[in-house]
């Protein structure tokens, strides 16, 4: 059994129904506030996303308000591109959203699978996002937590942003963070929610960017050894154009992007409406294939070249912490104050340019016999300052080696030769890579390291593949879930007729049962219609074997039933039921066939004469045969007669008389 199995096992609100409507199924994200499983709204007989409040929180009355609040925030959007939220309750203190199901996949796997992706689908995927954010800021609504993971895309390739459990209404003056503590996701945090907690529409416009950004290049633009160092990043440097990552990249895509990211928040777009309008002039240009629009890119740089103008100085913050930062980046940051200010010196986010390594300016010499003097204290200077660079900054840093392409215990044996030690990362799954050698190290070949410092190692673990699971006999849903829960999506579905499956069941698939397919492979199904309907052809007056022959090549079963009628001839079918409309394989239709008119008796015509005779079998019903006995004496009686008197016989049909 695998550990999901257990986990959903273990799970005490798994088949638990809520406020008597929603039944908890499967586990399907968990965050840090919720966790979401699909559901079944048993009222409406439907699918939902149920998110749920972890235990404990309830108990928080703060927590509890703003998680009411989510409720109220999101059903004022009724937007294509927003997860609907449908209801909102509270079961003996657990507090839950009923959501919108949205199967399909997110964000993050598409940059963790496709990315970097060309500037085009970049923007495509960003639009709707942005569409979504629109309808959020025209409604005075700030998501406060755009990132990949938020961003879901349907099966349909819809795309939905979800979650707007931080959002909160903005006043005119702005809302400012709860108690002094930050809440969101760093890597995608606006500069101001980190210095003063007060977000606007800017805020998610920069992390917009930010996405925009990883889309690009596959990689943040920020990292570090600690969130804390991420977050002093996005304060105190710019990111940096996509095209130093990926060269291609037209420079106006780059004006965009750093557009969204200004640091400033009045350089960028005042709101998401506006960045939207920025991205489809853009998306413009590239449909064009315009590898440069001077006009564009000035339109869009102009504000940024005019602010870096403006303040003379640079920081000099570095943002050479590593490759990238750790995935589970969620941080809650104090800023009243300065965030950063009362920190432990060796504390503090490193910077490779601080006021204490700049070098003084000397003074104007006062006298030409000063000038020796100044000069020396300058080169004096200049060499302190250097020793002290050299030291803190080339000396204590080594380049990580490269140790791609090896297992573990090689790679650890190759970074001890340099002094460095190794420490196993998340392993992931690589289409280029073996399984069991070292596909990424964090730091990548070549970048700076700490001497004596761990190199981050994530192994292969082969190309990623799953097994198609058995799907035969479950209903659509069933089958969707089960092909989700391993990474495989439905494809084609073909109705076709079935006396063995329900309607609804699957019957057949392909790929084949357990047969090994990359993630997101589409498996078609063909889906029972249940037992096909057939016309039933009314074969009324007809032939009964005829009849029957024609019915039994329908696919029906006959039930015969014979019976005298006096105007139907014998073996013809009087009356069917039923003799219209469909019924299916093997049903039976009911015949009635004629045996003619009803049976009479004979009448006795012995000793009498044979014109007597005739006169009476005539007027019975009968026909009359005549034939002369063999001792035949011309006296015209009737000395036999066949049928015999008494008995009974089918009206027109024939006696014969015997006279003598």
């Amino acid at each position: 059994m695998t550990d999901d199995v257990h986990t959903q096992l273990s799970d005490p609100l798994v088949g638990r129904v809520l406020d008597g409507r929603y039944r908890v199924g499967a586990r399907v994200a968990k965050g840090g506030m919720a966790t979401v499983y699909e559901a079944l709204d048993m009222r409406l007989d439907r699918i939902v996303a149920l998110k749920i409040m972890h235990l404990g929180l309830g108990d928080d009355a703060e927590f509890g308000r703003r998680f009411v609040a989510e409720a109220r925030a999101a059903a004022k959007l009724s937007h294509p591109n927003v997860v609907a939220v449908f209801d909102q309750g509270d079961d003996n203190g657990t507090l839950f959203l009923a959501m919108e199901y949205v199967p399909g996949r997110t964000l993050r796997d598409v940059v963790r699978q496709q990315a970097p992706l060309p500037p085009a689908r970049a923007l495509d995927l960003l639009s709707p996002v942005l569409s979504a954010l629109s309808a959020a800021h025209d409604a005075g609504i700030v998501h406060r937590d755009i990132k990949p993971e938020n961003v879901l895309i349907a099966d349909d390739g819809t795309v939905k942003v979800a979650d707007f459990g931080l959002a909160r209404a903005v006043t005119t003056t702005g809302q400012t963070a709860t108690q002094g503590l930050l809440m969101g996701t760093v890597s995608y945090l606006a500069p101001e929610l980190v210095t003063d907690g007060r977000a606007d529409a800017r805020s998610d416009v920069y992390s917009a960017g930010i996405m925009l950004y990883e889309l690009l290049t596959g990689i943040k633009p920020h990292s570090g050894d600690s969130p804390i160092q991420v977050a002093y990043a996005h304060v105190h440097a710019d990111v940096p154009p996509p095209s130093e990552i990926q060269p291609g990249i037209p420079p106006y895509v780059d004006a965009l992007v750093q557009r969204a990211t200004a640091r400033d928040r009045d350089i960028r777009p005042a709101d998401a409406r506006v960045l939207s309008r920025q991205v489809r002039r853009v998306r413009s240009a590239l449909d064009e294939g315009l590898p440069d629009d001077p006009e564009l890119t000035g339109d869009l740089t102009i504000p940024i070249q005019q602010m870096r103008q403006d303040n003379e100085y640079d920081d000099g913050y570095s943002r050479d912490y590593g490759s990238e930062p750790p995935r589970n980046d969620t941080i809650v940051v104090p800023f009243e104050g300065r965030p950063f200010a009362d920190m432990p010196p060796e504390q503090r986010p490193r910077t490779t340019n601080s006021a204490a390594h700049q070098m003084p300016r000397p003074a104007p010499p006062r006298s030409r016999s000063h000038g020796l003097i100044a000069v020396i204290t300058v080169l004096a200077l200049a060499l302190g300052v250097g020793s002290a660079a050299w030291y803190y900054g080339i000396h204590r840093y080594t380049s990580t080696p490269m140790l791609l392409n090896k297992t573990a215990a090689a790679a650890t044996t190759e970074a001890g030769k340099s002094g460095l030690g190794t420490k196993l990362l998340a392993p992931d799954f690589s289409e280029d890579v073996p399984a069991g050698q070292v596909m990424r190290t964090d730091p990548g070949p070549g970048d700076r390291i700490r001497k004596k410092g761990q190199v981050g190692l994530v192994v292969s673990k082969g190309p990623e593949r799953y097994n198609v699971p058995q799907l035969a006999g479950l209903d659509v849903d069933a089958a969707t879930r089960a092909l989700e829960s391993v990474q495989l999506v439905v494809g084609k579905q073909t109705g076709v007729y079935s006396d063995a499956f329900p309607t609804g069941r699957v019957i057949l698939f392909s790929p084949k049962f357990d047969t090994s397919q990359k993630p997101g492979t589409a498996v078609d199904l063909w889906v029972s219609l249940g037992r096909k309907p057939i016309p039933v052809p009314n074969l009324t007056g007809k032939p009964v074997r005829d009849a029957t022959k024609a019915l039994r090549k329908a696919g029906f079963t006959v039930e015969r039933t014979d019976q005298f009628d006096p105007t139907v001839p014998l073996g013809v079918v009087i009356s069917q039921t039923p003799n219209s409309g469909t019924l299916f394989g093997k049903d039976k239709v009911k015949l009635v066939v004629s045996k003619g008119p009803p049976m009479v008796e004979v009448p006795n015509v012995r000793s009498k004469k044979l014109a007597d005779a005739q006169k009476i079998l005539t007027d019975a019903g009968f026909k009359v045969k005549v034939e002369l006995a063999p001792f035949h004496l011309g006296l015209n009686l009737v000395a036999g007669q066949n049928p015999g008197a008494g008995k009974l016989a089918q009206p027109g049909s024939t006696v014969i008389v015997t006279i003598v």
